[in-house]
């Protein structure tokens, strides 16, 4: 049963007249729980009865836990999760950046979707990451709910609204408009060489991730057999993830190239081959003396790092070079001129799909070979069939030979 007590307040070490009350209740652990500061006592036990009759309801939330700070919740949150290493690494990346700073001392019953709202659009980076920025905070709130720390998340189930100039400049990023047409594809795998440029010629024409493709081996290679379709296939499972390897607490620990499990269902898939890929990729991985297909040169590391590769590969391949003469343990090297300037690995999948759109793929096939996620009751209903796979790398092909008709070529790197 709630009750209320006197609580004197104290000057100079003695206690005074001036009194507040506090309400007692009884917790679900049978403990006596506390809130000082009300000025009566009638508002003191109706507190005190009011969170005995939420306690039975099994609604009730405990006030103290309440009064967190975010900083301090979403240390612990992070620490009892233990998702794939690089979502560890996003995750940290975004509350160093941007969500400790303002959140980091401000109790968690205290946060409100105005607030947060205001916040995030005020902040000075891209749209996706302002946002990636919510989501982790609803996570986190969603945790204090699940732990009776909270009622409710008031970020739950919340879509920002945006400026018109905001929703412009999400669709205004150049990069996430670049794509190659086929000869274009082929000039930079003939300039890149045949161990880096079956890598570009391989993301271009397949669509695997960045990660999956440093992941993939000779024993990738396989076949599909559906009825009397057959083809060869690229088999993705899993994937290299480089992030910031971080103690429970959040301290760096140093950079990790790690192989992990794709991130969705989705991701794990058999993507078909079309002759000429399959062909290139069965003779280079017949060469291949290594674990995995595409290393960096040298051997010296099992994986690529991502910078490292547009540094030393995507870079003077799509944006040309300068001429430099020889030097100690340099050959000369000619100048290059650009080809396809600012094109990056990821514009290479972009490159895919949009050729995927332009030889007519059907969604439910363009979906699977993509690892991505169609949406919508069509995905339950719709399946890929023998004949969306034919027609597919018929397309894929002839995008290839009418390339290699264009620019007058018998083979892509001739020496090979």
């Amino acid at each position: 049963m709630a009750y209320a007590e006197k609580v004197y307040k104290v000057r100079n070490g003695q206690r005074t007249k001036q009194f507040t009350w506090r309400a007692r209740y009884k917790r679900p652990d049978g403990m006596w729980g506390s809130e000082p500061g009300f000025p009566t006592k009638k508002t003191a036990e109706d507190y005190g009865e009011q969170q005995e009759a939420a306690i039975r309801a099994g609604r009730w939330a405990d006030p103290a836990l309440a009064r967190t700070p975010f900083g301090q919740w979403a240390r612990e949150w992070m620490a009892a999760k233990s998702p794939r290493g690089y979502t560890v690494t996003t995750r940290w990346n975004r509350l160093d950046a941007h969500i400790l700073p303002r959140w980091e001392n401000v109790p968690i019953n205290q946060i409100t979707w105005f607030d947060a709202e205001q916040w995030a659009s005020s902040l000075g980076c891209d749209d996706s990451t302002a946002t990636q920025c919510l989501t982790i905070m609803s996570q986190m709130l969603t945790g204090a709910v699940d732990k009776q720390m909270l009622l409710v998340n008031p970020l739950f189930g919340r879509r920002r609204s945006r400026t018109s100039e905001q929703r412009a400049a999400r669709h205004d990023r150049d990069e996430t408009k670049l794509w190659a047409p086929p000869a274009i594809v082929l000039r930079l795998a003939r300039r890149a060489g045949p161990l880096d440029g079956m890598h570009i010629l391989t993301t271009a024409f397949t669509g695997v991730r960045w990660g999956e493709s440093l992941a993939l081996r000779p024993s990738s290679l396989g076949v599909r057999v559906e009825r009397d379709f057959t083809c060869p296939t690229l088999d993705v499972v899993e994937e290299v993830a480089e992030y910031q390897k971080r103690s429970p607490a959040g301290e760096r620990l140093g950079m990790m190239l790690d192989l992990e499990p794709v991130k969705t269902r989705e991701s794990k898939r058999r993507i078909d081959l079309p002759v000429f890929l399959a062909e290139l990729l069965e003779k280079y991985a017949a060469d291949c003396k290594r674990e995995f297909l595409f290393t960096p040169r040298g051997g010296v590391s099992k994986h690529w790092r991502r910078n490292n590769f547009g540094r030393q590969v995507m870079r003077p391949c799509a944006d040309g070079r300068k001429a430099l003469p020889a030097t100690k343990g340099h050959a000369p090297r000619e100048a290059w001129e650009p080809i396809a300037p600012g094109l990056t690995m990821r514009a290479l999948r972009h490159t895919h799909d949009t050729y995927q759109d332009q030889i007519g793929v059907k969604p439910a096939l363009m979906y699977e070979q993509a690892g991505h996620r169609r949406p919508g009751i069509k995905a339950v209903y719709q399946h890929p069939t023998p004949e969306m796979r034919r027609v597919r790398l018929e397309g894929l092909q002839e995008l290839y030979e009418g390339a290699m008709g264009a620019l007058g070529w018998e083979t892509i790197w001739p020496s090979g």
